[in-house]
This record gives C-alpha cells, sequence and structure tokens, in this order.
C-alpha cells in the first residue's frame, strides 16, 4: 500500500504481529514468567480464567497491529531522509529500534519505578522485552520494505 509516497508491506506487519506473539510468550513464560507474576503479586498457583487469557491475546494482538504498522510508517518516513538509501539493513533497524525505546519506551518503564512503585526486576523484564520486541519488529521490517 502506497500512502503519500511511503510504501507499507502488510506481509511484514503481519510476520511482526506473529513474531511478536511468540517473543511476547517465550519472554513471559519460560524465560521470565516466574520472576515477572511474582514482581506483578499475582499468585503463581491460580491459574488465570480462560475469558481473561482471550481478553489478554485480543488486545495483545491488536496491540501488535498498532506497534507493528507505527513502526513500519516511522521507519519507511526515515527512506526520504537524502543518503537513507545508503544505511544497510541491519544498522536501519538497529538504529530505528533504539532509538525508539530510547525516547518511547524506557522513559515510561522508568517511570513505572518512580511513580508505580514497580521494582527494578520487574523494570528490567518489561524493558528488555520492550528493546527486544522493538529489535525483532524493525529487522523484519527493514529486510522486507
Amino acid at each position: 500500500m502506497t500512502m503519500e509516497g511511503i510504501q507499507i508491506n502488510f506481509v511484514a506487519i503481519l510476520i511482526v504481529v506473529v513474531a511478536n506473539f511468540v517473543l511476547g510468550f517465550l519472554w513471559y513464560t519460560p524465560l521470565f514468567g516466574k520472576i515477572w507474576g511474582r514482581e506483578m503479586g499475582y499468585d503463581m498457583n491460580e491459574k488465570p480464567k480462560s475469558s481473561e487469557m482471550i481478553k489478554g491475546m485480543v488486545f495483545m494482538i491488536i496491540g501488535n497491529v498498532l506497534f507493528a504498522w507505527v513502526l513500519a510508517h516511522n521507519m519507511a518516513a526515515w527512506t526520504f531522509v537524502p543518503g537513507s538509501e545508503d544505511i544497510p539493513p541491519f544498522q536501519n533497524a538497529m538504529m530505528a529500534s533504539i532509538f525508539t525505546w530510547m525516547g518511547f519506551y524506557f522513559p515510561v518503564d522508568l517511570g513505572s519505578v518512580a511513580w508505580e512503585r514497580k521494582s527494578w526486576k520487574l523494570f528490567f523484564i518489561n524493558t528488555g522485552y520492550h528493546l527486544a520486541s522493538l529489535m525483532v519488529a524493525a529487522l523484519i521490517l527493514s529486510y522486507m520494505m
């Protein structure tokens, strides 16, 4: 699709959504699930209701579609900068993900420690996921744009 000269690859967006869904499952289940649950104050012996799980998955998919679509637009907008065509896809992905994380996710994650009294463990789990998610998405998008 072309929007005012910006090319968006919807297949890439779909791949990002699936990849981030898998990454989120791995990150918050086998990798850091128990620590994350304890830090959030959840009873680790209590299973969530299936309706809560379905609602969470639907919201996650909607959020991942918006996330991928906006990141794709942002990355595509930078292609109009003179000389940007000389930047290799990997470098483009790293710049897009790190700067987006540093400017938009990291400050909000810090705020959760300062204002919501979340632990530093929870901060590192969540902000690490945000950075990893951005890197996966930006890599997919930069190689498929």
